[in-house]
């Protein structure tokens, strides 16, 4: 999967904001790297004006270069609009697996207690989103329905990399779906996670329902964490582990398509949050989850150069808020192009030192 090109999503508000900000730190003069930086507009004007063509062109971008950063995009709430890019990205991609964790920001007192990383590995299409929805008979009598399908390669892929992240974690694989009470549908999830166990038997496994996942998510945080799930529990499920360590603006998304024996074929990253559109133009927003997008890319580069570079970016990231380089979210009073700039000069000074030893 060896690429100097990165696909750039172009996208809404505060999140077009930070990505603006993210990608000075690809900057050739900052890293030492000549990357090509394709831009494709996934604003939702842009989206609406091509009748979501652009998004459908992105997608074959990241396909065939591999790897692709986006930033934050507005979905629109009429079902007759264009809907989510996010959905038609997943799947034309090809991308089965969401990946986030939640890790200590350094000098941030966690909530609850919770000082180990924690992953949430889960599912990136089928399951509530997407599904067939309708609504049958009127007034007080009136029935909604919708009809849902996950896969049993799609779990199979969840239940593997779960596995193979606690593998490189040094965590446990923990929680679960609601499997006794849906052993048919969310079963299949479980099942798999049972096979993925038997094939890793070094790694720790715990497997816990979904409520009992949340439930003892504070009390078991002693260690290292990677949680398996469904995709709308997993969605919920992260929503909650990133903001237990700070900010939800501390943590990267990867979505993950796979080649063959699950070894990654395409990487997409963005921030977990949103657009944030009352903090849009005020230069106050947290840059931190697009950076370490960029970082995270950079991580899996086939090349030892990105490499370097993503571990110098992701480094100089968190030694800043270590060093009270902070945002409002954080409890300080940088903004988002002061601490953009702070990480550049950091980033430049690792990779100057690296490069004399």
């Amino acid at each position: 999967m060896e690429s100097r090109t990165i696909v750039v999503l172009e996208g809404d508000e505060t999140g077009q904001e930070l990505l603006e900000a993210s990608l000075r730190l690809l900057d050739r003069d900052v890293i030492g790297l000549e990357l090509a930086l394709p831009r494709f507009d996934l604003s939702l004007a842009n989206r609406r004006t091509t009748n979501n063509g652009v998004v459908h062109e992105a997608a074959i971008a990241i396909r065939e270069h591999g790897f692709g950063i986006k930033a934050a995009t507005v979905t629109p709430e009429s079902p007759t609009d264009v809907g989510s890019p996010n959905r038609i990205l997943r799947e034309e991609i090809g991308g089965k697996v969401i990946v986030r964790t939640g890790r200590r920001i350094p000098g941030v007192v966690p909530l609850g207690g919770v000082h180990s990383p924690i992953s949430v590995v889960r599912m990136a299409v089928g399951d509530a989103y997407g599904a067939k929805e309708w609504r049958e008979g009127t007034g007080d009598d009136e029935v909604a329905y919708r009809t849902e399908r996950i896969e049993r390669g799609i779990c199979k892929a969840v239940a593997e990399f779960a596995f193979r992240q606690a593998e490189r974690m040094g965590a446990k694989v923990f929680g679960g779906p609601k499997y006794t009470v849906s052993p048919v549908y969310e079963g299949m999830l479980k099942e798999e996670m049972d096979a993925a166990a038997a094939r890793h038997p070094d790694v720790e496994y715990e497997p816990q329902l979904i409520d009992a996942t949340f439930a003892l998510l504070i009390s078991s945080s002693g260690s290292p964490m990677v949680i398996p799930a469904l995709n709308r529990d997993g969605d919920i499920l992260s929503d909650l582990v990133l903001p237990l360590f700070g900010s939800i603006a501390g943590s990267e998304s990867m979505l993950v398509a796979f080649g063959d024996d699950y070894v990654p074929s395409a990487l997409m990253a963005e921030a977990a949050h949103g657009t944030a559109p009352s903090l849009f133009g005020k230069d106050v927003a947290n840059p931190m989850a697009m950076i370490l997008a960029c970082a995270a890319l950079l991580g899996h580069a086939d090349y030892i150069e990105g490499q370097n570079a993503g571990r110098a970016i992701r480094e100089a990231c968190l030694e800043a808020v270590a060093g009270g380089m902070r945002t409002a979210d954080l409890g300080g009073h940088a903004g988002t192009i002061e601490f953009t700039d702070d990480v550049i000069e950091r980033t430049k000074t690792k990779l100057e030192v690296w490069a004399s030893l």
